[in-house]
């Protein structure tokens, strides 16, 4: 979910978000020589390296993925561990700061080579790729990854949706369990080379290799839903173990070949995770030196905080901007934010400084007011519904309450990850902001696993519940407008279970602005084009946009290779991360 070949217009933006986040950062690093790691230490270096060979990486998690299955999944946490397990085309570099948002090969021997119209995209394998089974691995297996995961909603249902938009005949193929004959515009000519050929241009098509979904998947292993259960490794690691719910384990693949993958080291002998562990727990774990890192990546509980913001843990810590915003999903088929009115009025009565606070502070982000965040290339500072710090202008929501025929107010529910304490907090504080206007919310709480699946990523049970408000927080698939927006604005991105566009924003202007700007191969006015579609979002006011996210991050003193990756929302880059123990 980050990046490729970066042009020069997403470079600079990124290696300068990269540079204030990590201003007071020490470069030094503790190699177990004696130097000293300070404060944020990780976000532009290397700390505690070691080419150390073995040790346990432990990993906790306060409720499960959406799935491990690479062809499932749409966490950022699991793109950034399944790399671990699951080699994709190209990925990115595991490396200490702005190196770590380059593109490189990875089952691929180069990047893609491009048709000029950007409509074809061309890749070639390595020669001595093997399964854990020991088979090799072929394109076809590429092809059949793709296929299963982006044209089998009946069985998988929480990736993306690129490929199936773009490749041509990808909105009429009904996916390989139900046509066996598979898809005429992913060609394998030959073992070594997959061939894609799609119906309009995409400049960006390495950003969407990096994705989960081009591992190799062996058709005649696949069960649907229950590969998870059996996933056949490509990478350094395979499953030793997966009880679903509870615990996960990795063990070295005995057929994996240095030789044939130049960017990981593959330190650590084995990889537990933990899951359904208290999040308050799982921090406790880290200062006490349990486990090696929170597998969500997403930082410390609020109640954490005060114990390590001072004293002997502050060191430890690495407050990195995540490259995503929390936001507030208004669902435009849920009255009464059916109508513009009573979603604007929302806007203007939320006061968004008492919703950080309750998340935590400073150290938890920065108020938002734009759906982009600011390291994202075609970012624009613009604030649709200004308000004296932030705290929300009540005549001008009840204003819009009266145009929306609902002057006295009305009853909502807002729904929430019951296993992240700061979505809770942040619900808390919306509940109590919008209540100054007349506005009632019920929070409901649901496992953030089946958020997307059951729940919030699901229409019809969000129209028969009428779930108006949602809790959400997003990070760039690729750091460009489009590979923020595509998958939470463009209608095309709805579907029956597993979608991220929580609003069903379907909008006839948006739609069309976002497929022209991703076919313009002019690089200036692409970028111009992401801020004007943010505008465009925002004006329809069916995003309430809250928070720049941060994640403070806790190091414990046994963890190695530690440092935050940008293209996977700022958390630990989990291909270098390691143990002592």
């Amino acid at each position: 979910m980050k990046t490729r070949r970066l042009t020069a217009a997403v470079a600079t933006v990124l290696a300068v978000s990269l540079a204030a986040a990590a201003c007071s950062s020490s470069k030094d690093t503790n190699s177990g020589g004696g130097s000293t790691v300070k404060k944020d230490a990780a976000l532009d270096s290397i700390v505690n390296a070691s080419s150390k060979k073995g040790g346990t990486v432990n990993l906790e998690d306060s409720d499960v993925p959406d799935s491990l299955d690479p062809g499932n999944t749409y966490y950022g946490f699991v793109q950034n561990f399944s790399r671990l397990y699951a080699r994709t085309l190209v990925t990115f570099k595991p490396a200490a700061g702005k190196d770590g948002l380059t593109v490189v090969p990875d089952l691929a021997d180069s990047l893609g080579k491009a048709s000029a119209d950007a409509k074809t995209w061309t890749y070639h394998l390595r020669s001595g790729l093997k399964f854990d089974d020991g088979t090799p691995i072929t394109s076809k297996d590429v092809k059949y990854a793709i296929e299963r995961s982006n044209f089998a909603p009946e069985a998988l249902s929480n990736g993306p949706t690129y490929f199936k938009a773009y490749l041509q005949g990808g909105d009429k193929y009904k996916g390989p369990y139900k046509d066996k004959k598979g898809l005429d515009s992913i060609a394998t000519p030959d073992d070594q080379t997959i061939v894609f050929h799609l119906a309009k241009p995409f400049a960006d098509f390495d950003y969407l290799a990096t994705f989960s979904q081009t591992a190799p998947v062996p058709q005649a292993k696949d069960d649907g839903a229950k590969y998870v259960q059996h996933i056949v490794s490509s990478g350094p690691y395979k499953f030793a173990s997966y009880e679903e719910g509870a615990s996960a384990s990795l063990v070295r693949n005995p057929n994996w070949d240095p030789k044939t993958d130049p960017i990981r080291k593959a330190l650590p002998d084995k990889i537990n995770i933990k899951f359904k562990v208290n999040p308050v727990t799982v921090d406790n774990d880290l200062l006490a030196d349990k486990i090696t890192a929170d597998i969500t990546g997403a930082g410390v509980q609020p109640q954490t905080q005060p114990k390590i913001l001072s004293g002997k843990y502050a060191k430890q810590t690495d407050n990195s901007y995540a490259g995503a915003t929390s936001y507030m999903a208004l669902n435009v088929h849920v009255a009464p934010f059916d109508n513009v009115h009573c979603r604007k009025a929302v806007q203007w009565a939320l006061d968004k400084q008492s919703v950080i606070d309750a998340m935590g502070g400073s150290p938890k982000g920065d108020v938002a007011t734009t759906l982009l965040p600011p390291s994202v290339n075609g970012y624009t500072k613009f604030d649709t519904y200004p308000s004296a710090g932030h705290k929300g202008d009540a005549a001008k929501a009840k204003d819009e309450l009266k145009q929306c025929g609902k002057p006295s107010g009305f009853s909502t529910t807002l729904t929430a990850r019951a296993d992240r304490p700061a979505e809770i907090a942040a619900a808390t504080a919306i509940q109590n902001s919008l209540k100054g206007v007349g506005i009632t919310v019920d929070i409901k709480q649901f496992p953030s696993g089946k958020y997307f699946a059951n729940f919030a990523g699901v229409p019809s049970y969000v129209h028969q519940h009428k779930l108006g408000m949602m809790m959400m927080a997003w990070g760039a698939d690729w750091p460009t407008g489009y590979g923020f927006l595509d998958q939470i604005v463009d209608g095309s991105a709805i579907k029956p279970s597993g979608g991220n566009n929580l609003m069903e924003l379907n909008d006839p202007q948006i739609n069309k602005a976002l497929s022209d700007a991703i076919s313009n191969t002019d690089a200036t006015a692409r970028t111009k084009a992401w801020g004007d579609i943010d505008k465009m979002v925002l004006d329809n006011a069916s995003v309430v946009p809250l928070v720049y996210r941060k994640n403070l991050l806790i190091r414990p003193t046994s963890a190695t290779n530690v440092t935050v990756t940008q293209a996977y929302l700022g958390m630990y880059d989990y291909t270098l991360l390691g143990s002592s123990k």
